[in-house]
């Protein structure tokens, strides 16, 4: 055991440090990486002809893709735990099951959005903006689906939000005719995606 803590609460500490860690749903990658593709398209497309894109933009994107993919999940979990008690795939997650409180999710989630705004910081003025009105598209997909049968088209909008922040991160502005054509067009390769998924489940 540590010094001066008994076992038992030790185990527990981990237990639930071990269940907080799965909110992000960080066993399951492949969100992270639909979160980032369009990031990395807008910032290739960015660069500078016949130069790699900026590699210290790719990287601050990439841990953005990973903790503004937690929080979507976590913020998922919250709102939808009373559903996700009445649902085989989703009543072991740790919110639905009660293995850890509201209380516990809502401080993991404000964790992680400490993290991302450190990250939005590093970057020019306009896209400090343009990032944060991205959380509305965040905080507000889990409720799409009690209001709508396209959830799928909400997390288009959402999840290709990188694709203008990308550019404007690299260029300290939007030019609509090069990342509109790719935001919308990475709206449609996510709806497609997501619909596939969800006729697997």
């Amino acid at each position: 055991m540590l010094r001066g803590v008994p076992l038992g609460l030790t185990f527990i500490c981990l237990e639930e440090f071990s269940l907080t860690l799965s909110l992000p749903r960080l066993d399951k990658p492949i969100g992270t990486w639909l979160l980032a593709w369009p990031c990395m398209w807008s910032i290739t497309l960015a660069s500078t002809p016949g130069q790699l894109p900026d590699f210290k933009m790719a990287a601050l994107f990439g841990c953005g893709a990973l903790l503004l993919r937690g929080a979507g999940c976590t913020v998922n979990d919250l709102l939808d735990r009373d559903i996700d008690t009445m649902v085989e795939r989703t009543k072991l997650r740790p919110l639905a099951s009660g293995l850890l409180t509201p209380f516990q999710g809502i401080c993991f989630l404000g964790f992680q959005l400490l993290l991302g705004l450190g990250i939005l910081l590093q970057l020019n003025n306009y896209s400090r903006v343009l990032g944060a009105s991205s959380l509305l598209l965040v905080f507000s997909y889990p409720l799409m689906k009690r209001f709508t049968f396209w959830p799928q088209a909400y997390l288009g909008l959402t999840f290709n939000w990188g694709a203008l922040l990308g550019w404007s991160a690299v260029k300290g502005s939007l030019d609509p005719a090069i990342v509109f054509p790719l935001y919308f067009s990475g709206v449609f390769w996510t709806l497609v995606y997501d619909t596939i998924y969800a006729h697997q489940l």
